[in-house]
Parts: C-alpha cells; structure tokens; sequence
C-alpha cells in the first residue's frame, strides 16, 4: 500500500538534557523547554505547509529524547525494522514505537534473534538512509555493521556499509542527507576513506558542507519535495542548494542541537523519502 506524504514527529512536552551520551550534550547546559517546543513548533508549521501530512506518536515522561523519531525505526514500503537503541537511556523508546507502528497498520519486521546473530544495535532512519536503490548505512557510533548484511536480506535491497569516525557525528543523519536518486549533501571528514570513496562512487552529484556549518547540523535536514529544512547558521548551502533549484527554509532548532539533534532528527518519512527509490 503506498502512503501519502507523511512524517512522524513527537511533541518535546518532555525533552530535556537528562544524560550524556553524544558530545553535544552536556547536563550542566539545559534546554530551554519554553524555547523548544517554540522550535519544534516553527518546524513542524514549515512542514505542514508543503501540504505533507504529519502524524504524532505521544509523548512518554522519562524519554526526553522521544521527540528523535528519525530514530523509531527503518521504513522501507510499509515494512518496518523497529530501532534497537545502544544506550540504556534511549531503550525505553522501542517499545512505544513499535506499538505505534502496529497500531498504524504497518508490518513489523524483526531482526534475528541474539541466538542466531542478531543481537546487536540499529537506530533506524538516524543510521540508514536510501539514496535512489541504495542504502546508505552508517556504523561504529549508534548501529553495529554485522546489521546491514541482514538489513540488505530483509529487505532485498543493496546496502553499503559506511564507517562514521567523528563522534559529533554519531548517526549518518548528522552528515549526510540524500536530496534526490542522484544527489546528496555530506560532510566527508565525518567518514572512513573507505566511506568517502563509497559515498563518492554511488552518488554522482554531492553537495559538500563546510565545517562550520556541519556544526550548525546542516546535513541534518528535512527533504520535501523540492524544499529543504534546516536549522539556521547555514547560508553557504542554502545559496547552493538554489543553485540548483531547491527552495531552503532556515528555522531555529539550536535547544535541540544541544542534545545533538536538529531537523531531520525530529522527523521520520512514513512514504519514503524524496531520494528513494521505492
């Protein structure tokens, strides 16, 4: 059955800065909870204005990072491989996607059980992303490679491997961003050489983000249709991505880099996302 365009998102009605477990959080800097949900409330106006619709999973107190459901899980047609968090912190939040899910109709497809070599970790769409008929994988950081063979059988689709070894970008979501089958933004000192390479030979056009703006989260960024989301501080791309035709909005989202998330981590495409294939 294939969906409307529709993104899944989640009200920060409890995010906050309760654990460390990237570099970018530090629980002696506190989010602004007011400010927040005035940011994800900018955000999710943006987006409802390209006509997409957008589904809401509840809120749950003592999951703060909730409101990341770039990381529920991976959806491929309406098949679903539920995340398997690696951080004790973030482990209560499968359960309550996976119930979502199955509650909204889509097929939960599940790993191999630990028995049989499929005990390790996967954060969905936070570490894997389509870009035309391949899957971008990122590993090391959040998600085990020993996943993406069984990933790739699941699914039936090809699956390349990339090795993330900047740990501010612990989440392949953080530097790269598929735009289109053809095209992506990237920020390359965040990937192995073998990565690089692998990224380079796959994707014919590439968009490279500088450092400063990699920071801002740039790659981070929602992709509707021809429009693109990101937080603000990243003019440099914005003039290049009308360079090529793309429509940017820039929306303030800084109370949730704090916890090391910004825009594409507060979403997750139910139909596909624009540079899928499928």
């Amino acid at each position: 059955m294939q969906r409307p365009p529709t993104i899944l998102m989640c009200q920060p009605t409890y995010f906050g800065i309760e654990y460390e477990i990237n570099p970018w959080m530090n629980v002696e800097v506190a989010a602004d909870h007011a400010v927040a949900e005035q940011q994800w409330n900018g955000l999710f106006e943006h987006l409802k204005s390209t006509g997409i619709a957008i589904e809401l999973v509840k809120p749950r107190k003592g999951l703060p990072d909730l409101v990341f459901t770039a990381n529920a899980g991976l959806v491929y047609e309406n098949r679903v491989l539920v995340s398997r968090f690696r951080h004790p912190q973030r482990q209560g939040e499968s359960p309550v996607f996976r119930a979502w899910f199955e509650e909204h109709g889509f097929e939960i497809v599940d790993f191999a059980p630990p028995d049989q070599g499929g005990g390790y970790d996967f954060e969905g769409a936070g570490d894997a992303l389509f870009c035309g008929d391949t899957l971008f994988a990122g590993y090391r950081m959040r998600s085990d490679a020993t996943c993406h063979q069984q990933i790739g059988a699941i699914l039936g689709v090809r699956v390349i491997p990339v090795e993330l070894v900047d740990p501010r970008y612990y989440h392949l979501d953080t530097c790269f961003c598929p735009l289109s089958e053809d095209e992506a933004i990237w920020y390359p000192p965040a990937f192995d050489e073998y990565g690089r390479r692998a990224i380079e030979g796959a994707v014919a056009n590439l968009i490279e983000v500088e450092q400063a703006e990699a920071e801002r989260f740039a790659c981070n960024a929602v992709v509707v249709g021809q429009h693109v989301f990101t937080n603000t501080g990243c003019p440099k791309l914005h003039e290049r991505l009308a360079s090529r035709g793309y429509t940017t909005t820039a929306t303030p989202l800084d109370e949730f880099v704090k916890a090391g998330g910004s825009a594409k981590c507060l979403t997750l495409r139910l139909d596909g996302e624009e540079a899928a294939a499928w």
